[in-house]
């Protein structure tokens, strides 16, 4: 869907220029779209390199282990139909972790894992419908609660802000605000899925 939704947006972008009579803008905001592009990705490869690097500092120091066992109960309560040493309960722990990092990049691979190991607990045999659990991880990683958002700090370095680390109160209050409304709204609609089966 979102592929037409893209292909809608440069059409339209086309048909706007030429009939305007400056076909030329299309051109030159393609090339000059693509060197901000590459500009803004060189910029965040080296602020996502530190993280993961302060990632896998934390990880050989154990600060993780003590994050996943600070996370666990938490985990625990928003997965109960997961077996606490499960694979998926590893891999939703790390999620969770990353996500709070801001390293949506590396939360992502997790989610991914995740949802192959949940899918392995799913019930349905022929596994087309979604269980509880995938639900709420879906619903934790959009939200992402997060306590330090690297990815924009590294943006906004990037385009020289004058304070560049403002953006983590802000970003901690609405990703507090989104994540506890995406948990009040899991837990409703599966108590209202419990009701009816």
């Amino acid at each position: 869907m979102i592929h037409y939704i893209w292909m809608f947006l440069l059409l339209s972008g086309v048909v706007a220029a030429a009939a305007k009579g400056q076909i030329e803008l299309v051109t030159s905001a393609t090339l000059a779209g693509a060197k901000d592009a590459i500009t803004v990705c060189f910029g965040l490869i080296s602020i996502l390199v530190f993280w993961l690097g302060m990632m896998q500092i934390a990880q050989d120091a154990g600060l993780l282990k003590k994050l996943a066992k600070l996370l666990g109960p938490i985990a625990k309560f928003l997965f109960p139909s997961v077996p606490e040493n499960h694979p998926a309960m590893g891999y939703i722990l790390s999620n969770m972790s990353a996500n709070l990092f801001g390293l949506g990049s590396a939360a992502t691979p997790m989610g991914l894992k995740a949802m192959e190991e949940l899918q392995k607990l799913n019930p349905d045999p022929d596994k087309q419908t979604a269980t509880p659990a995938m639900c709420t991880l879906l619903a934790l990683n959009t939200s992402g609660l997060t306590l330090i958002p690297t990815t924009i700090i590294g943006l906004r370095l990037k385009y020289e802000s004058l304070n560049p680390t403002e953006i983590i109160g802000p970003t901690l209050i609405a990703t507090f605000v989104a994540t506890s409304m995406a948990v009040i709204i899991d837990r409703y609609y599966q108590r209202k899925y419990r009701r009816k089966g």
